[in-house]
């Protein structure tokens, strides 16, 4: 496993983002939970997300082994979300469900919806080459 983190990762994680984010965003289901979720189950959904993208990143692309490779290991995974984040918005906001502006709690909340499967098909995607 290599230690850095370059634009083949990046793009990866993107595509898998893309992949995932692509059906649940386009769902009114995703989008009307967002208007109803209240905050504490939304801050659960954001921490279940992380916990799963750790795990993966542990389990499976590090093989259990960050000690000698800790930095690596945090980067891969902030990197992966904050990558999803951007690409499940511009999916949002290019099909006007990304109230940004107006609405700037609601977008939060689709964001944290739909990046919960997007990250994961993010870092299985970027997972996919790695030894």
């Amino acid at each position: 496993m290599k230690l850095y983190f370059n634009y083949e990762d990046a793009c990866q994680i993107a595509v898998g983002a893309f992949a995932m984010a692509m059906p649940i965003a386009f769902t009114q289901e995703a989008w009307r939970m967002a208007e109803s979720i209240p905050l504490i189950n939304l801050t659960f959904l954001f921490f279940l997300s992380l916990a799963f993208l750790t795990l993966y990143t542990y389990y499976s692309l590090f093989q259990g082994d960050v000690e000698r490779r800790l930095a690596s290991y945090i980067v891969r995974i902030i990197m992966a979300y904050c990558i999803t984040l951007v690409v499940v918005a511009c999916v949002l906001f290019a099909i006007d469900k990304l109230p940004i502006l107006a609405e700037p709690l609601l977008s939060l909340k689709r964001l944290v919806i739909v990046a919960m499967p997007a990250s994961l098909g993010a870092i299985i995607v970027d997972g996919l080459d790695k030894e």
